[in-house]
């Protein structure tokens, strides 16, 4: 039975079939089949898109429509065949978006067969209070703690901003704001986890911002970037993303863009963590 919902799609064009997000799909829905990432079974694609931040050529997205049902204990057949890991990687994956009822198929299936839980110890860790396992991009997370408790500084603070629109879609690289400026390509959660912003990040430069998962053409967000490092003449990019696997999708097209265009700009990756400090810093 088909119906609309979530799943993958694979861009033929931007597959270079390195083969990545095959190891970051441990349902096994994915294959590289000549030269190309492949979606082999709808029933085996939970639609989570746990592959997106995998792919650097920002290759697959999520799109809705008619496909058949996922199957949970289908998926489990061929992923009790590869071993302790990849089961681990799929209950957590499960885990961390909320997918209560898939994980419980998937646990059930692991006691009718007689499987070990890898992650048994790990649930019984959350439940006491211990540190949640696994990638956080769809994990609800209480990050309050000791910082609610922190006085805010004194007076405003002021904005940084220097322009609008900020939506790289409705971002026109053509815009006098953008000629020779140092820019600043933002994932669009990292604002709202970076306190300082502002100051740290958009003081003095231009700001686009975009989410890879979540956006739909990201093909044009390519073609935006080129054309502001080629048309805009801008002197540096910034990517700022946060620690979690699909927004590894910014950075591919950013260095995408930069490797298409003629002109070459220093291009700089910023990773911040879920707590709001700095995780890396570095130039690509």
């Amino acid at each position: 039975m088909k119906r609309k919902r979530d799943i993958i799609t694979i861009d033929g064009d931007k597959c270079d079939g390195c083969g990545l997000c095959v190891t970051g799909c441990p349902e096994g829905a994915l294959q590289v089949i000549d030269g190309k990432a492949r979606l082999v079974s709808d029933i085996l694609c939970d639609g989570l898109g746990a592959c997106i931040g995998e792919c650097p050529r920002g290759a697959i997205r999520i799109e809705k429509r008619e496909a058949a049902e996922y199957d949970e204990r289908k998926a489990m057949e061929g992923i009790v065949k590869h071993g302790a890991n990849t089961i681990k990687a799929h209950l957590k994956h499960l885990k961390d978006h909320g997918q209560k009822a898939y994980l419980k198929q998937a646990l059930d299936y692991l006691k009718e067969k007689g499987v070990k839980n890898p992650l048994e110890d790990e649930m019984k860790g959350h439940k006491k209070g211990a540190e949640p396992c696994g990638c956080p991009g769809g994990r609800a997370m209480d990050l309050r703690g000791g910082r609610a408790e922190e006085a805010a500084p004194a007076g405003p603070a002021p904005s940084r901003l220097r322009q609008w629109p900020v939506q790289l879609h409705l971002a026109s690289p053509g815009a006098p704001y953008f000629h020779k400026a140092d820019v600043v390509v933002a994932a669009d959660c990292t604002a709202f986890a970076y306190g300082n912003f502002h100051e740290d990040f958009i003081k003095g430069k231009s700001l686009v911002i975009a989410c890879p998962k979540l956006d739909d053409g990201l093909d044009v967000y390519a073609e935006k970037i080129q054309s502001l490092i080629d048309d805009a003449e801008i002197n540096t990019l910034t990517v700022v993303t946060m620690e979690v696997p699909c927004c590894g999708g910014l950075l591919a097209l950013a260095k995408k863009a930069a490797g298409a265009a003629s002109r070459k700009v220093p291009v700089k990756h910023v990773v911040i963590g879920l707590q709001g400090g700095i995780k890396s810093e570095s130039w690509v």
